[in-house]
C-alpha cells in the first residue's frame, strides 16, 4: 500500500492536539478517524477530505481539488486535494479545518460484522 508518508506526518502533526484520533489503513492509504468517524485520508500524493456536502461546489472551484467518484457516482461530501497544492502548514490546515468542522456533524458508519 503506497501512500505519501511525508503528507501523513504533516496531517499527524496538525491533528496532534485533537483527542480521539485513530489511524486506519484503508482507501489505499492512511485514514485519520476522529471521534470514530472518517475525517481525512492520505493516499499516494493527495488528501481525501470528508466535508460538508453543502461546500462541495465551492471546494471544487479551488486549485487541485476533484470530487471522489466511486462506481461511477460522485460521492457527496468527499473530495481529493492534490498534495502539490497543499504545501505549507496554512494550506494543509485550511483543508483539515473544513474536514474537522464537518466531523462534528458527520454520522459514523455502521459497524460491520465480520464473518
Amino acid at each position: 500500500m503506497a501512500y505519501n508518508e511525508q503528507l501523513s506526518n504533516r496531517v499527524r502533526e496538525s491533528l496532534a492536539n485533537i483527542s480521539d484520533v485513530e489511524e486506519k489503513k484503508m482507501f489505499r492509504g492512511i485514514t485519520f478517524m476522529v471521534n470514530g468517524k472518517m475525517c481525512v485520508s492520505v493516499g499516494d500524493n493527495e488528501l481525501m477530505c470528508r466535508i460538508d456536502p453543502e461546500l462541495m461546489s465551492e471546494a471544487l472551484e479551488k486549485e487541485g481539488v476533484r470530487p471522489m467518484i466511486h462506481a461511477g457516482k460522485t460521492m457527496k461530501g468527499f473530495i481529493f486535494v492534490d498534495g502539490d497544492v497543499i504545501v505549507g502548514k496554512k494550506k494543509l490546515d485550511y483543508w483539515l479545518s473544513i474536514a474537522m468542522d464537518n466531523n462534528k456533524n458527520a454520522k459514523s458508519a455502521p459497524k460491520r460484522k465480520r464473518k
